[in-house]
């Protein structure tokens, strides 16, 4: 990385990709990128001093050190050709970060949920304890306001993305794996046990000295810790491990617990984030920020300042009594803890669910249509897509919300497009209610628009 001048990015939009340009740019490494629209991220960057071009354009690439794409890219990108002609090094960005990650003390997050949440724990607790970290996030930490930085530090937090087997890039000092659940087995040969084995070969490429951190409420996560080769440290909530939690009391939005390792309290944690499951990441977090040298009471001082990653029950806002919270729950599993979650603000729950993608619905469409049941009302939207996708015969998402009514909830409704969806909502919401998007598409268009309109309401209403 010490000879790197100049890297292009294609796709330099994506939250992977702008946090990988964010640290190279604070490094003072020169960044030109190009994506199909100009976001927030891109802006960003542009302030920063990055070359952003909108659209693809061969003579956009001009003669950099090394070109990076992402997983969204089509091999056939201009972009992408003109740099191999050319005899450019090409890198996808899971490459990329392993450069950033593997030449220090990479603290890499692997798991089916809570990835972005734990490592934006740790990454923010380690920036408030003074250890100035790099950290790569795959979602905006509110309490730092950016998904990355360059710190000063050898640490580098980052996340590991199990989903197309490039986590297997990473070789860190400290490998964090919250949990495993068949997800993405279409870059698996279709085959669980595929996965799991890559999770085994994750957590072998820990460095000497270094360190897993493995919970133990995960059935599978038990099953390899007996004979991984490199030195575990367990948590859990529900299984025996060296660290444990006592005494949650969850409260609205804050949650606290008492943090045990043995049967030797450590002391109270609070927690301004709600959910049982954040009680698992936050110790997690704390395991690897006490690696990392900080004592435990200043990193539970520390915790107890965030506030959450952007769209992880992200509060977007609360008018008349209408709590607006958007949250990027896409898989079964997430769905309902952060449901359960939300029963703690003692309120009526709507949720508006976007199904990603038509081989994930297909491949879950029976567990997704029994998460809800908590829900008093579901909202189903159409299946959001990526480019390229193509539908499967019968998986639709009318067909799940079919099945939630005979499976989960008899009270739900299906809308094909957003703005209906919102239209329902603006008449429907009424004042003790927290309406939840959720998804990993675009739904959170929804509460964004949402908020706004139920002002404009509230504004007609007090003029009229």
């Amino acid at each position: 990385m010490n000879q790197t001048k100049h890297v292009h990015f294609i796709g330099i939009g994506g939250y992977g990709m702008s946090a990988i340009a964010r640290v190279l740019l604070d490094q003072g490494v020169k960044v030109t990128g190009s994506d199909v629209a100009m976001n927030k991220l891109a802006e960003n960057l542009v302030k920063r001093g990055a070359v952003v071009h909108i659209g693809h354009d061969a003579a956009q690439v001009g003669e950099p050190d090394v070109v990076v794409y992402s997983s969204s890219i089509a091999m056939d990108n201009v972009e992408l050709l003109a740099a191999k002609e050319k005899g450019i090094p090409v890198l996808h960005r899971s490459q990329m970060l392993a450069r950033l990650l593997n030449d220090k003390k990479g603290i890499a997050v692997a798991g089916a949920h809570g990835k972005t949440t734990t490592s934006s724990m740790i990454a923010q607790t380690l920036e408030i304890c003074g250890v100035d970290p790099s950290f790569i996030i795959g979602g905006e930490v509110v309490g730092l306001g950016s998904n990355a930085k360059a710190g000063k530090s050898d640490f580098v937090v980052a996340e590991a993305d199990e989903s197309d087997g490039t986590f297997l890039e990473y070789y860190p000092e400290v490998a964090v794996v919250t949990n495993i659940e068949p997800d993405h087995l279409e870059n698996y040969d279709g085959q669980f046990d595929n996965l799991k084995r890559a999770y085994r070969q994750f957590l072998s490429q820990v460095k000497p000295g270094g360190l897993a951190v493995l919970c133990m409420d995960d059935p599978h996560l038990r099953e390899m810790v007996k004979d991984l080769g490199v030195r575990v440290i367990t948590y859990a909530l529900d299984q025996p491990a060296d660290y444990t939690a006592e005494g949650i009391r969850q409260h609205l939005r804050q949650i606290t617990f008492t943090m045990k390792k043995g049967d030797t309290p450590l002391g109270e944690v609070k927690l301004n984030v709600p959910g049982r499951h954040n009680v698992a990441n936050a110790m997690a977090a704390i395991i690897a920020c006490m690696h990392a040298g900080v004592p435990f009471e200043e990193a539970a001082r520390a915790i107890a300042q965030f506030s959450g990653a952007k769209r992880r029950f992200q509060v977007i806002g609360e008018v008349d009594d209408i709590l607006v919270v958007d949250d990027y729950a896409h898989h079964p599993t997430e769905i309902r803890a952060t449901i359960q979650a939300t029963r703690a603000l003692n309120r009526r729950i709507v949720v508006v669910f976007q199904p990603q993608r038509y081989s994930r619905t297909h491949l879950l469409m029976d567990e997704f249509s029994r998460a809800f049941s908590e829900a008093d009302e579901v909202i189903i939207n159409r299946i959001y897509a990526p480019p390229g996708e193509k539908p499967i015969d019968g998986v639709t998402a009318e067909r799940l919300a079919e099945l939630i009514r005979q499976n989960s909830n008899h009270n739900v409704r299906y809308f094909d497009t957003k703005e209906e969806v919102k239209q329902y909502l603006l008449e429907h919401a009424r004042p003790g209610d927290v309406v939840l998007t959720m998804g990993a598409g675009d739904i959170w268009r929804v509460a964004h628009e949402l908020v706004p309109a139920l002002e404009e309401r509230r504004t007609i209403k007090d003029c009229g």
